[in-house]
């Protein structure tokens, strides 16, 4: 093996792979090459004479050991490569902690307990406790006690912490006594879960220094990557492995650390040189992904954080196009700009659908978008989640409306009959079906007349299903006079599904209800429209026909070439030639959750930076000026993050429609509603339009005087600008044909519609 391959490197990355004198932190900005620097390096060390067994090499994920050793393998060969000990943290530690388990009382078979495992055991332990289950969700309970692990928390250190003192605030004091009992439990049982493969690992070499002294020796030189997303206990073992020797190479970038929700620490990566006395810093920073103006706007951007390792990144690629921002009247209309843009972009460069991305902050916003693809006929695909109406509380909450307006609808049925948990258990649904199956009718009319049917229930077992029965017959009732809005609120509250959704502020659950609530915006939505356009098909019955011609369409038919989909957490790693950032706004984008903390908020800027530097080519930023919230059609600043990116770099588009600017920078003090803190006021505020629209005037719509004439141009609160066609009828039943610039011809009722005229 000769080192020929050292002439596919840049300087930097050839600096960094040579140095083998000490410690080393390699920061390696987005697009520079990590991994080629990674997999260099460990040829180069084997090329010194280090024998493969000799180098550790920690990864996240199985697919990034799996590519970088079968790049080794091209360089070294195969024999060599086969014996590298290279792989994730749990898969390299779970085959030491087999060789010594013994020392920790565990024998070397032990079973590893997936999250599957691990839930269901925590779930039998807050039922044997005799704790409540809805204050003690067993999900919530075992992200606690892995949180703790992450730590190195262990159930003795636990009771001590100030996290105990939070159970106390939070009501839920008996989490330690569960952690305690789940620990015994694992032990009995011979297994150890995801986290305990850390924790064992640690205290096996805390407290078995010949064990430690063993390892240490063995790995002459240990590798980690994405260093940026390291635990706790990841960085300690770490340091316990290499305490002697202080041969460790870390590769990361601080500026793409965004995991602290899953125990991450950016103070690893930040603080390793005052760990490693004397490490040695290489910066890599030309990035050979992005254009050069989208690399110098993700540089201004991130600039703006006073925690980080400062460096330049730079690109030598074509200039390229400036980021572009378009703002929007709505969700709505953002969703059918993006769409344009991307037919657009795609028929000028000859390219494919995949050459597409659309990545948002929360999950729950991508039902605008693949409501609008379904109706362009565009192929899309949810990078790493579900289709917005497959999650599992969008299926729970249709089966409720389903069930209340068929009530004989089996599915929904037997998907709801305990959910949320009301005692009407697996034994009690088998019975129902054998009733139904045995008269041949439907499970509804086997509780509606359990005599007849020969339903054998307990007496307390047939007061719980009367109590379900009589609620949603009640509902049923109601079905053809009520608010469609209003029913399905009150379906959602007094099923009970409300209070076990939001019995938890986990990040699980936190999303859970970010679902839900654009749920409620899609059937506000849904509402307003068909009322504008004078349609009297508003019931709930008639949004249930809409759902299930969205849910029928099969978006994930065969092949690849589909626009991606996906969070910009699930976006990480990747890299598209076009690349559309939405719902750029505040307490979006940054999270209002996230904007409370300096922290935070740093984090969250670091989140838009990894978004940036996905694109190959084309960044475009959209916001929608009004969005529904909590029921409201709430006003929506732009985010604050727009503002820090440097204005010579970003282009503001009036071509597509959207919001129609006054000025390139309007300045904030145009804006007329509450006044923006001065800390968050963005040059980029727009003037309101329109008065927010409350629950209560969508019902009443907005008095106006329509003095509407065929070549007027308005402004409407969803639909953006659009050209009046045509006007016709008198007072209340005056109608307008009006063709919008995204989102075609509507017709709209005036007395409804809700628009201003230019």
């Amino acid at each position: 093996m000769n080192s020929d391959f050292l002439n596919d490197l840049n300087e930097s990355q050839r600096e960094a792979v040579l140095y083998t004198d000490g410690p080393s932190l390699v920061i390696a900005g987005a697009g520079s090459g990590k991994t080629r620097v990674l997999t260099y390096k460990i040829a180069w060390l084997l090329l010194q004479g280090l024998k493969p067994w000799s180098i550790l090499a920690l990864t996240f994920t199985n697919k990034a050991a799996k590519e970088m050793k079968e790049r080794i393998a091209n360089l070294v060969g195969i024999e060599q490569a086969r014996y590298l000990q290279m792989g994730t943290f749990h898969s390299i530690f779970a085959r030491i902690l087999r060789a010594n388990a013994n020392r920790l009382g565990f024998s070397s078979n032990f079973t590893i307990y997936d999250q599957g495992d691990s839930r269901s055991l925590i779930k039998t332990i807050i039922k044997e406790l005799e704790l409540d289950d809805k204050t003690y969700k067993h999900t919530a309970v075992a992200d606690r006690i892995s949180l703790a692990k992450n730590h190195l928390m262990l159930p003795a250190d636990y009771a001590t912490s100030t996290v105990y003192q939070t159970d106390i605030e939070r009501k839920q004091p008996h989490i330690i006594d569960i952690y305690k009992r789940y620990q015994e439990r694992c032990h009995q049982s011979n297994a150890m879960d995801f986290d305990d493969l850390l924790v064992n690992t640690w205290l096996l070499f805390r407290n078995h220094e010949d064990i430690r002294k063993k390892y240490s020796e063995q790995f002459a030189f240990v590798l980690v990557d994405e260093y940026q997303d390291t635990n706790y206990a990841q960085q300690q073992i770490v340091s316990q492995i290499s305490e002697e020797r202080q041969m460790v190479c870390v590769v990361g970038d601080d500026a793409q650390s965004i995991y602290s929700f899953r125990g991450a620490n950016i103070d690893n990566i930040l603080d390793f040189r005052k760990q490693y006395n004397g490490a040695k810093l290489f910066k890599l920073e030309q990035n050979y992904r992005s254009t050069q103006k989208i690399v110098a706007a993700a540089n201004s951007l991130i600039r703006h954080n006073e925690r980080q390792i400062p460096k330049n990144v730079f690109s030598e690629k074509d200039e390229g196009d400036k980021l572009r921002w378009i703002q929007s009247y709505s969700d709505r209309e953002e969703a059918a700009i993006v769409c344009k843009k991307i037919r657009q972009l795609k028929l000028s460069e000859q390219g494919h659908w995949s050459d597409f991305a659309i990545l948002y902050r929360t999950n729950s916003q991508s039902r605008s978008f693949e409501e609008q693809m379904r109706k362009d006929a565009i192929p899309y695909r949810i990078y790493g989640g579900l289709s917005f109406y497959q999650r599992k509380e969008i299926k729970d909450i249709i089966a409720y409306f389903r069930l209340v307006a068929n009530n004989d609808d089996e599915e929904a049925f037997r998907r709801i009959i305990n959910y949320p948990t009301r005692g009407i258990g697996a034994t009690t649904e088998g019975k129902i079906i054998d009733s139904a199956n045995k008269f041949g009718v439907s499970l509804w009319q086997v509780i509606s007349q359990p005599q007849m049917f020969q339903l054998n229930l307990s007496g307390a077992t047939m007061k719980k299903i009367e109590s379900f029965r009589t609620m949603v017959e009640e509902w049923t009732k109601a079905l053809p006079d009520a608010d469609a809005y209003e029913l399905a609120s009150t379906i959602y509250h007094v099923s009970g599904m409300h209070a076990d959704i939001y019995s938890s502020r986990e990040p699980e659950y936190q999303s859970k209800q970010e679902n839900i609530e654009e749920m409620f915006a899609g059937l506000n939505t849904f509402i307003e429209s068909r009322r504008e356009e004078g349609s009297d098909n508003i019931s709930l019955t008639d949004f249930l026909q809409e759902v299930s011609l969205m849910t029928d369409i099969d978006s994930d038919e065969a092949g690849d070439d589909k626009v991606s989909l996906m969070t910009i957490h699930s976006a990480k790693g990747l890299e598209f030639p076009s690349v559309f950032i939405v719902g750029m706004e505040e307490n979006i984008f940054p999270s209002s959750q996230c904007a409370a903390s300096a922290r935070g908020l740093e984090e969250e800027r670091r989140l838009f930076y990894v978004a940036i530097t996905r694109a190959e080519r084309h960044c475009t930023l959209t916001s929608a000026q009004y969005r529904y919230r909590y029921g409201n059609l709430d006003y929506n600043r732009p985010s604050r993050f727009i503002n820090d990116i440097d204005p010579s770099l970003l282009y503001i588009d009036k071509s597509s429609g959207g919001i129609q600017m006054q000025n390139a920078h309007p300045v904030a003090h145009q804006f007329k509603a509450d006044p923006m803190p001065k800390a968050t006021a963005s040059r980029y505020d727009l003037p309101s339009r329109f008065k927010p629209v409350s629950k209560s005037n969508q019902t009443t719509g907005l008095a106006k005087n329509h003095d509407l004439k065929p070549g007027d141009i308005i402004e409407h609160q969803r639909f953006g600008i659009g050209k009046v066609i045509q006007v016709e009828g008198y007072g209340e039943n005056a109608k307008a044909t009006i063709e919008f610039t995204n989102l075609g011809i509507k017709q709209l009722l005036l007395k409804f519609a809700k628009y201003v005229k230019r």
